[in-house]
């Protein structure tokens, strides 16, 4: 079994499939796996069967024992491995069976998206001197994220044209070049028409009319967006790390807390099924749990009646 799995490695090699960190993956995946059959008394890989491969899943969690608890994405890792190399077994070696080819890894858990409460929302937004350039273009933009329920790529791609300020609305084009109108409230109107008049135009020539620009005239990158916005996490005191996602995700969860019907939310996201959005609908209330679990003195794990 060693001389499969060597020739299998020369075999990734000679392909230059992935970088050397996959490559180290795969070996320590199918090297665990092989060890595990040597314990079970099983000396060839045509042996393997679903019972075999149940038993292996089951010993990755028992092995995680003293580390925790094994995580599925981890698991379905080392399967996605095992079912590469019988692949290569297949057709290379002449091993009929593929054991792997129909077994369902576990699950990846879904994450709970991190979302700010309102109260925090208004002081990183009210943290800003808007009579610094830099300061009054970092709050339009955060301001419209939020509002919008925008990704960092949308806004970073926003353009002039796509704004009416008239109507107030914005025209987003998300994931598949897909296009949805969203309405904007007048706080932010009122930033975003600050910020054009007063900023934009000292940085920039009007060589194109992206509307968030560096102070070199250059369109914000997503990369520069997260810098900026990890300068004004620090001058906050919000116990959270900030990425630009967290507009999005609390732009959905308030909008869902304070009544908003869901299909509109779905609508406003731009998500092509439901069930992407109704994530949401118990996040607030997943936080809520886990902050009062943390704060409240009789919560702790260990308090038991007598």
């Amino acid at each position: 079994m060693e001389t499969y799995v060597e020739r299998f490695l020369k075999y990734l090699n000679d392909i230059n499939s992935g970088s050397k960190h996959t490559y180290d993956a795969y070996e320590r995946d199918i090297k665990e796996f092989i060890s595990f059959l040597t314990s079970q008394n099983v000396s060839s890989l045509e042996d393997v069967d679903r019972i075999l491969i149940m038993g292996y899943v089951t010993y990755l969690r028992n092995k995680a024992g003293t580390m925790g608890t094994l995580k599925n994405s981890t698991i379905a890792r080392k399967l996605s491995s095992l079912r590469s190399f019988y692949r290569y077994l297949n057709e290379y070696v002449g091993i009929q069976n593929n054991p792997f080819l129909y077994f369902k890894a576990p699950k990846k858990a879904k994450r709970i998206p991190e979302f700010l409460f309102y109260d925090e929302m208004e002081t990183f937004l009210s943290s800003f001197d808007l009579s610094k350039p830099e300061e009054l273009r970092d709050r339009a933009m955060f301001e419209l994220m939020y509002a919008c329920g925008m990704r960092v790529s949308e806004i970073s791609s926003l353009r002039i044209r796509d704004i009416d300020f008239i109507e107030q609305i914005v025209r987003i084009t998300g994931k598949g070049d897909k296009q949805r109108i969203v309405p904007f409230y007048d706080t932010a109107k009122q930033l975003l028409k600050s910020y054009l008049h007063t900023v934009r135009g000292l940085w920039c020539d009007g060589s194109h009319d992206y509307v968030f620009v560096n102070q070199r005239g250059k369109q914000m990158t997503s990369r520069g967006i997260q810098y900026r916005l990890d300068i004004a996490g620090k001058k906050t005191d919000l116990q959270v790390h900030l990425h630009p996602h967290m507009f999005r995700h609390s732009f959905a969860t308030h909008l869902l807390d304070n009544g908003a019907d869901l299909r509109v939310v779905q609508e406003l996201l731009g998500h092509s099924s439901l069930s992407t959005t109704q994530i949401y609908v118990h996040v607030s209330q997943e936080r809520l749990k886990q902050t009062y679990l943390k704060a409240h003195p009789r919560a702790e794990k260990n308090n038991t009646i007598e």
